[in-house]
């Protein structure tokens, strides 16, 4: 018998509006590959560009928040391993699950640290450089107690798991260092990309929603881009992203070259036309699935700090990274009109792709460090005894908490 996994979703899972969606998506494909039987519960209303899930034969459930119907429906199921997408729904449901299937698996997916992106966008708003002080914040407390909470918790970033290790003392068998997962490029797909000849003017990618995109996007707009342009008269930068708001609208200037393109479903073929992306993030966390997306299809990137961490390792980045933007935009201009540097930069970017995020290289040892502790998972809750405390003290309040809450939307 097929063992069977419950995914409880912050949202239905969008692969062509978000790096979050894409993320889902690698998530669903890996327990796929060991025939689990997949179930996705959310309590979010499905947008338009939400994937079908049932086109891969996942079934799906439509929940609520604070509402005793999720015992019974998660009883009924009696799910091998349950997988919570973001600590906020940990926080929603994991009291739930404990309490309703005590042997099933728990798994945190983060897709990144909040805490961290937190506390940049606050040493951003206080005009400060971000230090370790910043980090504890009140989304610390909660993030990390989920994490506590759960079995196994699965990280994106290097730099996010050095953070959890060394600031807040987590240890290693709590954690599962998970980076976006995609096919490895061949010889034969490298060469197929067209060239430097073929390519014209600068791209960036970003949901309209996430807001250090949106911050990102005025930086770019007031910051760098009247100095690549006073350089480049002729270049255009084209912005991709889902849910275009009336703030992003208005930034855009066909005069300028700025131009605001909104939702696009096929990003791959769009991505290789263009020459250069540009990432100028001020902040944020994890990994940046726009970079990837860029290597992926032979685009070198421009990225600041922010954009570039977790993703090169010790490797040469496909492109370069300045935080100044007098010096964002030299590299970017610099990048677009030498042939020799782009196609070295391109080539370096493929070989990034495939030593840090071939699938390959990450899938087998998920599943085993799963199986394993499925396996013992009585002993693995013994060793994490502050995870128990922290769960026995969560059940006493959020569960009351809910359950008032409950009684309250019935009158």
């Amino acid at each position: 018998m097929n063992k069977k996994l419950l995914i409880i979703g912050f949202v239905w899972p969008e692969p062509h509006s978000s790096a979050a969606g894409s993320r889902m998506m690698q998530l669903i494909e890996i327990f796929k590959s060991k025939n689990y039987d997949i179930t996705f519960a959310t309590a979010c209303a499905k947008s338009e560009n939400a994937f079908d899930l049932k086109t891969i034969n996942i079934k799906t459930k439509n929940i609520e928040i604070n509402n005793s119907s999720f015992d019974s429906f998660i009883k009924d199921l009696n799910p091998d391993v349950v997988l919570f997408d973001r600590f906020m729904i940990e926080e929603q449901y994991g009291w739930r699950v404990a309490e309703q299937c005590p042997k099933a698996l728990r798994i945190l997916d983060t897709e990144d640290l909040h805490c961290l992106r937190r506390g940049r966008e606050q040493a951003l708003k206080d005009n400060t450089v971000f230090d370790i002080s910043y980090l504890y914040n009140d989304t610390a407390k909660r993030e990390v107690a989920s994490i506590y909470r759960c079995d196994l918790t699965i990280i994106i970033s290097e730099v996010e798991m050095q953070i959890l290790r060394q600031q807040f003392l987590v240890n290693d068998g709590l954690l599962c260092y998970l980076p976006f997962l995609v096919e490895s490029i061949s010889q034969k797909t490298q060469k197929a990309l067209p060239d430097f000849k073929k390519r014209e003017h600068f791209i960036t990618i970003g949901n309209f929603l996430h807001k250090p995109n949106v911050d990102g996007l005025i930086h770019l707009k007031q910051n760098i881009w009247p100095l690549i342009r006073k350089k480049l008269p002729k270049a255009e930068i084209h912005i991709y992203g889902a849910y275009v708001t009336e703030q992003a609208k208005q930034l855009n200037n066909e005069k300028e070259g700025f131009l605001i393109k909104g939702y696009v479903e096929d990003l791959n073929t769009l991505m290789k036309d263009y020459k250069i992306c540009l990432v100028p993030l001020r902040y944020g966390a994890g990994l940046k699935g726009k970079i990837l997306d860029a290597m992926v299809n032979g685009v070198p990137c421009v990225t600041t700090s922010i954009g570039a961490e977790g993703m090169y390792g010790n490797l040469e980045p496909n492109g370069f990274i300045e935080d100044a933007p007098e010096d964002f935009a030299e590299k970017a201009v610099e990048l677009y009109t030498n042939k020799i540097f782009w196609a070295g930069k391109q080539k370096l970017g493929v070989k990034i792709v495939n030593l840090r995020f071939d699938k390959l290289l990450y899938t087998k040892d998920f599943l085993f460090k799963v199986e394993n502790t499925q396996n013992a998972i009585e002993l693995h809750r013994r060793n994490n005894f502050t995870g128990s405390m922290l769960m026995h003290h969560t059940l006493q309040s959020t569960k009351f908490m809910s359950k008032w809450i409950e009684e309250k939307n019935k009158k």
